[in-house]
């Protein structure tokens, strides 16, 4: 694997610890800002929107300059919304440096996943998006906790100076390892990207991810009460419990990039039915200490194995327009996040139990494991009839051979 693969790494540990680390400051930063703890969860709020605005604009706005020049910006513009944070005066200018922060973030994941991709052989492409996305999963073991705790003890403001000087860090690598001649976009323009999205395999494919992420997050949000109510957990080691998500997310992303090597079908559908079965056993889980901290793991490997396939089934179906593609499944994966929290909250609200958000996540998957199947029905039909040179441009993807029959 390519050294650069290294450098994108480097930025995705820094994207997802500013990302998580807010949830575990948002006390500190409320004291200090003299604001209560919900209007300091804005904060949150407000880099979710930053990703899901920022992915598919900041996407198509640079689809003609050489990605490696985009992915370098990208990171500038990381560093300077998290080192504005630091020096935030008052919680209004923290949340428009916080909205900053998250731009980047879609725009980044989804550009970085095309150059990682096409830096390797066909037959190890997911292998190499799943080796960027591990800076990611690894932020959640070592990242986030290592930051909270930094901004628990020496203040929130240094914990984001801190992730500035990662960031400064990234765009130093990326410069060095992320050779020219694998970071240029196809000049397709922006009115080429756009219509290679006009596609229905495209938004099937984005419509999985929604769902399928979205069971996990109906999940995840609530695992707090889970590990405490259900399973008798004290909250002083929810921390530790978390960890081990991070954990099961690491591996799950390892083994997901592997697999979709081999049968990205295959590993799509067999992880979408693993979160199936993992989020309806839940609230049998919950029940003891030992099985509580063995679905924590699980739950990250389920989901995380369908990452790589997820997307590179949408760079497929738009291959006309990848980066803007690819940072509209990061997109996704936010609205993924907010929808599936809501989703879990209903249940919640309902009265059904601690463990009914797993249950309302299980319904999810169940979804997101139906539109998988429709997506690959779809491609089948398209695959069997002839189509005009137009359809294909519009669709963005020609069927290969292989994939009649592996799928």
């Amino acid at each position: 694997m390519p050294l650069a693969l290294l450098a994108l790494a480097v930025a995705a540990f820094g994207i997802g610890t500013t990302e998580f680390v807010m949830m575990g400051l948002l006390p500190e930063v409320a004291d200090d800002l003299h604001v209560s703890i919900p209007a300091a969860g804005h904060l949150v709020s407000a880099y979710a929107l930053g990703v899901v605005i920022g992915a598919p604009l900041l996407a198509a706005v640079t689809a003609r300059m050489p990605r490696r020049t985009v992915l370098i910006g990208l990171m500038v513009l990381f560093v300077v919304g998290n080192a504005l944070s630091a020096l935030a005066p008052d919680h209004q200018w923290l949340l428009a440096a916080r909205f900053l922060s998250g731009l980047p973030h879609g725009a980044f994941f989804g550009v970085g996943a095309v150059v990682a991709a096409t830096m390797v052989a066909p037959e190890r492409k997911a292998r190499s998006v799943s080796l960027m996305f591990l800076g990611l999963t690894v932020a959640n073991i070592v990242g986030v906790p290592a930051a909270t705790l930094t901004g628990q003890h020496f203040g929130w403001r240094v914990t984001f100076l801190g992730v500035s000087v990662i960031g400064v860090a990234a765009v130093a690598a990326l410069a060095l390892l992320v050779p020219h001649d694998h970071g240029h976009a196809a000049a397709t323009g922006l009115r080429g990207e756009l219509a290679a999205l006009r596609s229905l395999p495209v938004w099937l494919a984005l419509g999985t991810t929604v769902a399928g992420f979205g069971a996990l997050f109906a999940a995840y949000s609530y695992i707090t009460p889970m590990l405490t109510d259900s399973a008798g957990y004290a909250d002083t080691s929810v921390t530790l419990l978390l960890a081990l998500f991070g954990v099961g997310a690491t591996a799950g992303n390892l083994l997901g990039g592997r697999l979709a090597d081999r049968s990205m079908r295959g590993t799509l559908f067999g992880g979408m039915a693993s979160l199936v079965l993992v989020l309806g056993l839940y609230p049998v889980l919950m029940s003891a200490q030992w099985s509580a901290a063995l679905a924590v793991v699980l739950l990250g490997t389920a989901a995380f194995v369908t990452g790589s396939p997820l997307l590179l089934m949408v760079l497929e179906r738009a291959s006309a327009a990848p980066s803007l593609a690819s940072s509209a499944n990061q997109a996704a994966f936010n609205l993924a996040n907010a929808g599936g929290a809501w989703v879990g909250g209903l249940a919640l609200a309902a009265g059904f139990g601690t463990t009914s958000p797993a249950t309302a996540g299980a319904g999810l998957a169940l979804l997101g494991l139906a539109m998988a199947g429709t997506a690959y029905a779809v491609d089948r039909r398209r695959a069997a009839a002839p189509r005009t040179g137009r359809e294909r441009l519009v669709a963005g993807h020609v069927p290969q051979a292989s994939e009649t029959v592996s799928g």
